[in-house]
């Protein structure tokens, strides 16, 4: 895709502006309800191709399972035990393209394996060589077996007694909400439409088809109704829920569960290497990943029925990930250790299926229903990207839009035009850090500025104190406590930007102050 073709990418994005716009607008060619990993990559997907194209979120952009994920890009090495070798070569594939294409927010991590038994380093370093093989030309480092000695180098927070070595290998990290945030700016450089706090409430169904969505804004009560030449429903957990708008006797196509993080801090695994914990006492892996300065564990994998926005995690499970880390390391963290905590819900596909859900398949779903409402669900992060193309290319067929194809392997995502950096905003840096503040520290705490604030309501659609401290910066997810002592700050720049009065910061305030509460270090 053309850089002459896009919108200048340090233009800012004035909610009223946006709004006037999906007035104007008399028809879609593509709606997407869901401003997740996969709705975002519908959008831009289908932006790229040409296709007037709207994306609508009830929330924030990546409120919910996508701002909480393992922060991995991966092929996945648990699917390869699984031996689900089609998700991992594909997967891997998708790893070499976000590492291309996301340069700022993607990068290489390294990983090690302890091994505490003789054994241990063949039957791990057979895997991972083969892990390597899958790789081919998407690989991005070799494995290797270590020594005892430059085991606890990599790692030296290890429990000594008894380590024979380990493997090292490499997949990836990022920074999930940010991408999510990448993914939103790169369809309005395409000529998409965008907008967060826009609920759907029900579909739009004439003669049986579904031709668009009746929305309305929740900031304000304003009630629009939006057709389209077709709806994709990228809702996550809440598929079912929008497939019902539709078809009320609809069988349930997930059977979703949640997924447990702690993060504590980087004293309990210095350095640059990940540790994986090759099997948890319910079969599973689990990781200690550093991250922006803090160090994260994780994950559960629990069966979940009821669907909050906010999920909390379930009895046993803060325990059992601290219990899983506890024989690997020298000094194990405990609660009081512990920053915060976050849970998201995966949209696993298998209602119906009595199995484990950590046996259920990572794979995605595609649904056509009898009135052309395309639904995808299932899937991760690392394949968004080619969950979007297959829907994109079924939306084209539902809606009869003209051919053309799909450009998204090979596109620079906004921000990542000038290559790799470690700094998240990418070649928009400069048009960050000429706003007011771009030297001023909201908060000792964090590194977050009073300018990237005010760039995070101009340019990146935040509308209050949690989308700027939970995803346009992660304050939330680092540390509960600090962030909530961040928060008043943050109103008050808001206060300027978004045109707002005392009453609303003093809400905003106290609203996110009890959300910190929730993330903060849980009882006993």
């Amino acid at each position: 895709m053309s850089a002459a073709t896009r919108r200048d990418p340090a233009a800012g994005l004035d909610r009223a502006s946006l709004l006037a716009r999906l007035r104007e607008t008399g028809a879609w060619d593509v709606v997407v309800i869901g401003g997740g990993a996969t709705g975002l990559g519908c959008a831009v997907d289908a932006s790229a191709r040409g296709y007037r194209t709207l994306l609508l979120e009830a929330h924030d952009f990546a409120k919910g399972t996508s701002s909480r994920a393992t922060k991995l890009i991966h092929g996945g090495v648990r699917y390869l035990a699984q031996g689900n070798l089609p998700l991992v070569h594909e997967a891997l594939a998708e790893r070499s393209r976000l590492l291309a294409n996301a340069p700022h927010l993607v990068h290489k991590q390294r990983f090690v394996v302890p091994a505490y038994h003789w054994l241990d380093i063949p039957k791990f370093g057979t895997g991972l060589a083969f892990y390597d093989l899958m790789a081919g030309m998407h690989g991005i480092g070799h494995s290797r077996v270590l020594d005892a000695a430059s085991t606890i180098v990599a790692l030296p927070t290890l429990r000594p007694a008894g380590l024979r070595g380990g493997i090292a290998y490499w997949d990836a990290r990022f920074d999930d909400a940010r991408l999510a945030l990448a993914l939103m700016r790169t369809h309005f450089d395409l000529g998409g439409l965008a907008l967060n706090y826009l609920p759907v409430d029900g579909l739009i169904v004439d003669d049986g088809q579904v031709n668009g969505v009746l929305a309305h804004d929740a900031e304000t009560g304003e009630a629009f109704r939006i057709p389209a030449g077709v709806v994709v429903n990228a809702t996550g957990v809440w598929a079912d829920a929008i497939r019902r708008a539709e078809l009320p006797q609809a069988r349930p196509l997930l059977k979703p569960s949640q997924g447990v993080h702690i993060v504590v801090d980087a004293a309990f695994l210095p350095g640059r290497d990940a540790l994986l914990v090759p099997e948890t006492a319910d079969g599973r892996v689990l990781f200690m990943i550093p991250w922006q300065g803090r160090v994260l564990i994780g994950t559960t994998d629990s069966p979940r029925q009821d669907l909050p926005l906010e999920p909390r995690p379930l009895a046993g499970e803060i325990d059992f990930i601290l219990e899983a880390v506890t024989p690997y390391l020298a000094r194990p963290p405990v609660r009081a250790d512990i920053r915060s905590v976050f849970v998201g819900l995966r949209p696993l596909i298998g209602a119906g299926d009595n199995s484990a859900t950590r046996s259920l398949s990572r794979e995605h779903c595609i649904e056509v229903s009898p009135g052309g409402l395309v639904t995808i669900t299932g899937g991760k992060w690392t394949t968004y990207r080619r969950m979007a193309e297959e829907t994109i290319d079924t939306a084209r067929s539902v809606a009869g839009l003209a051919r053309r194809p799909c450009v998204t392997a090979e596109l620079r995502l906004h921000g990542g035009e000038a290559g790799p950096t470690s700094d998240c905003y990418g070649s928009v840096r400069a048009a960050v850090d000429v706003l007011p503040g771009a030297g001023r520290l909201v908060h000792a705490a964090f590194r977050l500025t009073e300018a990237e604030v005010r760039y995070a309501a101009r340019c990146e659609l935040a509308r209050g104190v949690e989308d700027v401290l939970a995803r346009r910066y992660r304050a939330l997810f680092l540390d509960a406590a600090e962030a909530a002592a961040a928060a008043p700050a943050v109103a008050r720049l808001l206060v300027e930007e978004l045109g707002k009065d005392a009453a609303w910061c003093e809400a905003e305030v106290g609203r996110f102050g009890e959300l910190a509460r929730q993330y903060a270090r849980p009882e006993e």
